[in-house]
């Protein structure tokens, strides 16, 4: 019978673990063990269920191979959490070891092999879920992360081979991975010293020469957007180059570096990289079935999008809430039900009662082109009515745009029925497309080209879905078109996403939602590289 004493077990800084442990055959001591187990167990409903129905036989602390094997794989696999943009767990991990070190008697064992179970669950669902609780951060993040079982984990690294297991539970859509590498990239050059100088320029355009010239050329150039030049004068070269730098950054990609432009320029490296972490964060808390087909709607980008197997195919601007608390678009995901052609706005009871209502008060007639109506939706008629001795707490009307050309949801909206009232619509006011920040809705997200997003969800359930949506449209009545199969809708909020060729490409943080995860995720331990550029 081994003796009651435990084997050293070290963590080389190469990242391979050696040595053992020398533990007592549990088939000799069952009912110690077992008890030890489920003592220590019984915190965690879901460790406490994985022993019973394992027998409460252990999976870490044999002398076995297969238990050296997950020891090694879950310790290896907690000293990389950096790769991932997650706190550095180097301290839980010697903490373990010492556990181990230190276990002398049956019950230290069953302690020592609960701990390496809860360790690998806080790990996985860190990695697949993320380190942050999204309502807690703003309260315009409305999404609930996705559910894991703790349980699977534990059965996973028993049945199967430790270490391709461990790799199996980093997040697996191409986007994280593209945001890993781009992670990897952005710390190789901060190291390096970043992409040098800032340009010292109010405002640079063709034709212009200098220092500051130089300093954008040098800038740009180690950003990859331009070869290698001498050139001193603002020259097509570099207009080009200011081009694909504004397009990549969400900027009006005009070939002039104004203010807007070079602020975007000045900023370091490590602003980015803070953004790609912060990026990595929001990935982890979206379901990794998102849907074969699905609608993206980036708030930061102003864009929304049909995704179908993975790719884009179809893209239109949008237009989000205004940066105001009440008006901010929320970050959520749903199901896309059905469309309104021709509808009505049903004016929210909040912009009855801020916006309407003082106008009400001075005017009976004020905003003409709404019907007011009672609780029996009949019309009200103003000249009878005293708004007067109305307030936000008792006014007794709802209000409502019949549908028509100039009805603020234009004609068609795209629904996906939820309590915070959010859908996707058309809009009259089409000169806003134009506009390089895109926030001036009460919080529904308006496309700039809503026929097409209709002809593309009609196209799986009609054969002319163009004919369709016009000869609905044209017969002027409001008219509700269930979609056959509904369509995931996930509205996110992304300051950093690598595009499909590979290059990353970033937006502003118009709400500050980034900014406030970025401190949260320092708070949670999460750190950068110590050279700044």
């Amino acid at each position: 019978m081994p003796g009651l004493k435990a084997g050293l077990f070290a963590l080389a800084l190469g990242g391979a673990i050696a040595g053992s442990m020398t533990v007592p055959a549990v088939a000799e001591v069952p009912a110690a063990f077992r008890q030890a187990v489920a003592e220590a167990a019984s915190q965690s409903e879901a460790l406490a269920s994985f022993y019973r129905e394992n027998g409460y036989e252990a999976i870490w602390t044999g002398q076995d191979q297969a238990s050296r094997l997950r020891r090694s794989a879950l310790l290896t696999a907690m000293g990389e959490t950096a790769a991932h943009g997650l706190p550095d767990r180097s301290g839980e991990v010697n903490r373990l070891l010492q556990q181990m070190r230190d276990a002398q008697t049956i019950r230290d064992f069953g302690e020592v092999e609960v701990a390496l179970s809860q360790a690998l669950v806080n790990y996985a669902t860190d990695l697949q879920t993320g380190i942050l609780q999204p309502q807690r951060i703003d309260d315009g993040i409305v999404r609930k992360k996705h559910s894991v079982d703790a349980k699977e984990f534990l059965f996973g690294i028993r049945d199967n081979q430790p270490f391709a297991f461990m790799r199996s539970l980093v997040p697996t859509s191409s986007q994280y991975r593209a945001l890993q590498r781009e992670k990897l990239r952005l710390e190789k050059l901060i190291a390096a010293g970043g992409w040098g100088p800032t340009v010292n320029a109010k405002k640079l355009e063709p034709g212009d020469e200098g220092a500051a010239v130089v300093a954008l050329r040098n800038r740009l150039m180690a950003m990859g957007y331009l070869g290698r030049s001498a050139s001193g004068r603002y020259d097509a070269s570099l207009e080009r180059a200011v081009q694909a730098f504004q397009s990549d950054h969400g900027l009006a990609v005009d070939g002039v570096a104004g203010a807007g432009t070079l602020a975007e320029v000045n900023r370091p490296a490590s602003d980015r990289l803070k953004s790609i972490l912060v990026a990595m964060e929001r990935e982890r808390w979206l379901t990794p079935d998102r849907g074969e087909r699905h609608v993206l709607v980036n708030l930061a980008d102003f864009s929304a999008q049909i995704i179908d197997d993975g790719d884009v195919t179809f893209e239109t601007r949008s237009v989000i809430g205004k940066n105001t608390h009440d008006r901010r678009s929320p970050e959520f995901s749903d199901e896309m039900e059905h469309m309104v052609i021709n509808p009505s706005w049903y004016v929210p009871r909040s912009i009855i009662t801020k916006e309407y209502l003082p106008k009400l008060r001075n005017n009976p007639n004020a905003v003409g082109h709404i019907e007011i109506t009672d609780r029996r939706g009949r019309v009200v008629n103003r000249s009878s009515a005293d708004f007067s001795q109305y307030t936000a707490r008792n006014f007794p009307y709802a209000m409502r745009q019949p549908p028509s050309r100039s009805n603020a949801l234009g004609l068609v909206k795209f629904m996906f029925p939820n309590k915070y009232n959010i859908y996707l619509h058309d809009t009259p006011q089409k000169s806003l497309f134009g506009r390089e920040v895109r926030a001036f809705s009460h919080g529904c997200i308006r496309l700039a080209e809503p026929f097409e997003f209709a002809y593309a969800l009609l196209a799986r359930q009609t054969e002319d879905p163009k004919a369709f949506f016009h000869r609905i449209l044209n017969s002027g009545k409001e008219t509700k078109v269930v979609l056959e199969k509904k369509v995931p809708v996930h509205l996110i909020y992304r300051t950093a996403v690598v595009s499909s060729l590979g290059h990353a490409e970033f937006r502003r943080d118009v709400y500050g939602r980034d900014a406030k995860i970025w401190a949260a995720l320092e708070r949670a331990g999460v750190v950068l590289p110590s050279v700044q550029g």
